[in-house]
This record gives structure tokens, C-alpha cells and sequence, in this order.
């Protein structure tokens, strides 16, 4: 398993990194699969930021990916905290894994009887955004059933996935009705 500790606006010293690799023994004693773990410590340097001591955990696997991050006045409590929240995606995700497999073919239905809508949403535009973050991961092609269960470990609200079976691009997302729905390409035909 390789440990990487990455600090930004900080220094990591040896008690830092000491805290952390103990912190995320803890984590691996629950959860096995554990290829890579990456712990990023941040300093807010904004004095309007209450909790600007923040450690974000990303947690590399041979199968999911797990994120969690945690913000607070003091980067111990950071760390302590952000292991709190692992462990309850991990379980989460074992669980999850677990029903999955007693009822993988029900979850399949529900996708496939899913009517996907394009709901317009009210954009304003904002002419000084920029894209400030870019992030890279490996496309490992998955059932859209376990991209759901990848969607939800890392707290997001959709998941771009390379399917298995088309082995094209599609989208899971989070519906308002707290249900999933699937995004597949669909090409026309141009004369």
C-alpha cells in the first residue's frame, strides 16, 4: 500500500504524518482492498473562513474509490474527524455492496423502467468562472449498478462511468426523488 501525504499552504511535520498514517490504519484494518491512500492537508489562508484547517482523504481500491473531507479549527481534529467519515462510507458501502448482490437483478429493473428527462434548470451565466480543479481517475469499465454505489461513496450527485456492456460513456445521477436515473449516448444519424 502506498501512503502519500500532500500539504498545501502547511507543513507536514513528522507528527502530522505520524497522526495520519496511524489514523488510516485504523481505516484499513475495516476495509482490505486498500491499493493507495492520499491525505491532503489545506490551510484556508481567508481570515472570513471559520474552519479553514482541512483534510481531505482520497482512498484508492480494487474496486471503489472513497473521498471524504473535513474542515474544523484545528487539523487534528481534521483528521480524526475525516476517519470518522470513512469508516461510515466504508460500511455504507458494504452494505450496499452486500444487497446489491441479493438483489442485482431488481436494481437493474428500476434503472431500465427510469424515464430520463432533460429538467432545465435556470443557469446564470458567470463571467469570471473558471474551471480552478481538474480531476483525472481511471475508467474502469462498471455496471451502471456499481457506479451508483461509486456515486454515492464519494458524496456526489452524479458519476461519469465507461459501461461495461455498451463499453460507451454514460452518466448515473441523483434524482430529486431520491432515485437514480442513466444517461446513454444517443447518436443520429446526419445525410
Amino acid at each position: 500500500m502506498q501512503f502519500i501525504v500532500k500539504g498545501h499552504n502547511v507543513e507536514i511535520t513528522d507528527a502530522l504524518r505520524k497522526h495520519a498514517e496511524e489514523k488510516m490504519l485504523k481505516v484499513k484494518r475495516h476495509f482490505n482492498q486498500i491499493m493507495n491512500i492520499e491525505v491532503e492537508f489545506d490551510v484556508q489562508k481567508n481570515p472570513s473562513i471559520h474552519d479553514n484547517q482541512r483534510v481531505e482523504v482520497t482512498i484508492f481500491t480494487k474496486g471503489p474509490l472513497i473521498r471524504a473531507s473535513v474542515s474544523s479549527k484545528d487539523m487534528y481534529v481534521s483528521m480524526d474527524q475525516v476517519v470518522n467519515k470513512l469508516e461510515r462510507q466504508i460500511e455504507k458501502y458494504k452494505a450496499k455492496n452486500y444487497r446489491s448482490n441479493l438483489r442485482y437483478a431488481g436494481l437493474n429493473e428500476v434503472l431500465k423502467e427510469q424515464e430520463i428527462s432533460s429538467e432545465k434548470e435556470d443557469y446564470t451565466e458567470h463571467p469570471e468562472a473558471e474551471i480552478v480543479k481538474t480531476k483525472q481517475f481511471p475508467m474502469k469499465p462498471m455496471s451502471p449498478e456499481e457506479a451508483v454505489l461509486q456515486m454515492d461513496l464519494i458524496s456526489h450527485d452524479f458519476f461519469v462511468f465507461m459501461n461495461a456492456t455498451t463499453e460507451e460513456m454514460n452518466v448515473v445521477y441523483r434524482r430529486k426523488d431520491n432515485n437514480y436515473g442513466l444517461i446513454e449516448p444517443s447518436y443520429s444519424k446526419e445525410k
